[in-house]
C-alpha cells in the first residue's frame, strides 16, 4: 500500500498538503523564516503524526477492551539537534489517562502494545531518535 501526498506552494513559505483522508493540511514557516505562521511547522507535524500514531491505537484498544476513561492526552517532547540538518535525537511521550475508574494494569497494556507491535510511526522514529514512554494515571 502507498500513500500519494501533493504538495503545492501558494508563495511566500506557505504549502498546502493534500492527504489521503481528503483533508488537506497547511504548512508554512514562522515569521522569523520568512513565512506568516498561517501553518503547521513540518517538524512539529512529525511529533503530532506520532502522537497521534500511537494515540489511535490505544483509543482503539479502549474500545476493545471496554476500558473506562473519561479523557486522555499525550504529551510530547522532542530535542533537535545543533547542527544541519537539524533532526529530533530524542522523543519524550507522556501518556495521561484521566478518569475515576481506570484500569492501570489494561491502560499500560495498551500503551506497551502500541509503541512495541502496532504503531509504524513510532517504528520509524526509532529509527533516528532515542524514545522515552511514561504513563500517568489521574484520578478526576
Amino acid at each position: 500500500m502507498t500513500n500519494h501526498i501533493t504538495t503545492t506552494w501558494l508563495g511566500d513559505m506557505k504549502f498546502e498538503s493534500t492527504n489521503p483522508s481528503g483533508h488537506n493540511l497547511f504548512i508554512d514557516a514562522g515569521e522569523e523564516n520568512g513565512g506568516k505562521g498561517e501553518g503547521y511547522r513540518p517538524k512539529a507535524l512529525m511529533l503530532s503524526g506520532l502522537a497521534g500514531c500511537s494515540g489511535l491505537d490505544v483509543a482503539a484498544l479502549i474500545k476493545k477492551m471496554k476500558l473506562n476513561v473519561d479523557s486522555f492526552k499525550i504529551d510530547t517532547e522532542a530535542n533537535l539537534t545543533e547542527e544541519h540538518p537539524k533532526f529530533y535525537d530524542k522523543v519524550a511521550m507522556r501518556f495521561h489517562f484521566y478518569g475515576d475508574d481506570l484500569n492501570e494494569k489494561k491502560l499500560q497494556r495498551a500503551v506497551d502494545l502500541s509503541i512495541e507491535k502496532y504503531c509504524g510511526v513510532m517504528e520509524m522514529f526509532r529509527q533516528f531518535a532515542k524514545l522515552s514512554i511514561e504513563t500517568h494515571f489521574h484520578k478526576k
